[in-house]
């Protein structure tokens, strides 16, 4: 796929993990969320989030233990409810459907980096940089979306600065961590998309 062709794409391949529940109301349309398990080549899973309109959910038969395309794009939104994460991403379907196919997960985005890159090295000595992109969408509203890349491609993103265009090519991936808390250690889950390619674009590609 041309990386360039789309600012916001994702298409995933999975099975469902639990039941849809309603999730909240927008332009007077109901939408709900269900888990989605993509299975790595490594064999560990991402359990992602999808959200899907009320309609779509009246017209397909959601069971669990089947298998789920999905097609749509990456969305971010700020929770001020006080408590879970601040930011939450999401998977908006624009299409989907039951299938035989085998796991998927594929994102592409077009953007801006809105922070500062974050250039930092793992234990095991391996280059990881830190990426903020701000994504637009319609009515003048932009999703930001937390990336990560490695080696080559982290030295050459930590070069970069706020108000830079890319385009980016990988996967989403579901990361838990413990937080400390006044309450004692907590479970957290993170999301973000893990970069396999990337380049910046010029003011011909913009």
């Amino acid at each position: 796929m041309d990386m360039t062709s789309e600012t916001n794409y994702v298409k995933l391949c999975g099975v469902i993990s639990g039941k849809p529940i309603y999730s909240h109301s927008s332009r007077n349309q109901d939408f709900y969320s269900f888990p989605l398990e993509v299975r790595r080549l490594s064999g560990n899973t991402d359990t992602l989030n999808v959200i899907i309109r009320k309609e779509q959910l009246n017209a397909l038969e959601t069971q669990e233990a089947e298998m789920l395309s999905v097609e749509g794009q990456l969305r971010s939104f700020n929770n001020r409810r006080g408590h879970g994460a601040k930011l939450i991403i999401t998977v908006f379907a624009k299409e989907l459907h039951f299938c035989n196919d085998d796991f998927e997960n594929t994102v592409c985005l077009r953007g801006t980096l809105c922070k500062d890159p974050n250039l930092r090295c793992t234990p095991m000595g391996r280059d990881i940089c830190d990426l903020m992109l701000a994504v637009n969408r319609r009515y003048g509203r932009s999703d930001y979306l937390p990336c990560i890349c490695w080696g080559h491609n982290a030295r050459q993103a930590s070069l970069w600065g706020v108000g830079t265009e890319l385009s980016l090519e990988g996967r989403i991936q579901s990361r838990n961590y413990i937080k400390l808390t006044d309450d004692g250690p907590v479970e957290k889950t993170a999301f973000e998309v893990s970069v396999t390619d990337l380049k910046q674009l010029s003011r011909e590609q913009e």
